[in-house]
């Protein structure tokens, strides 16, 4: 034989590739590897949804905001002629007593409604509101906690309007 030459494969024994053991072993890498991937995208999506769920808790709120504004806006509007009763000093962020006049039952109501919507119960103290100029140039503004949905400490939502 020369040195180029290749050596001649024994009768009995064939070249086949890998043994079957070796090749069961591959798949099964293969298989974690994939199984892993998978994970992690599934991971990905879970956290996605949660932005996604945030996002709308905040969205939420602020919707709830806009409607309870226009809720005494409409209010105040019905009640044209004392429309300055229902100025407030500072911001409210405990219901106040019902009873007197229309306008205070409307204030008390007002915040008792904020608070079932955006807040939490009527325990809640982080959710607020106030109403400032009226009859000529009311400001009504809501402020919440934003902290569950995902968002700042506090939100706040201002309306202009005049009755």
């Amino acid at each position: 034989m020369s040195g180029g030459d290749l050596l001649p494969m024994p009768r009995g024994r064939r070249f086949s590739g890998p043994s079957r053991a070796h090749v069961r072993g591959v798949s099964l890498i293969e298989v974690l590897v994939s199984v892993v991937v998978l994970s992690i995208g599934l991971l990905g999506v879970a956290a996605m949804q949660s932005i996604a769920l945030r996002g709308g808790q905040s969205s939420l709120e602020s919707s709830q905001a806009i409607i309870q504004t226009s809720s005494i806006l409409e209010a105040m509007r019905a009640n044209r002629l004392n429309a300055g009763a229902y100025n407030t000093a500072d911001m409210i962020c405990a219901t106040p007593a019902a009873g007197g006049t229309l306008a205070q039952d409307d204030v008390s109501n007002w915040i008792a409604s904020l608070k079932q919507t955006i807040g939490s119960g009527d325990a809640d103290v982080t959710t607020c509101g106030q109403i400032t100029g009226c009859p000529l140039n009311c400001v009504i503004t809501v402020e919440w906690d934003d902290r569950r949905a995902g968002g700042g400490q506090n939100r706040q939502i201002a309306t202009r309007t005049r009755i």
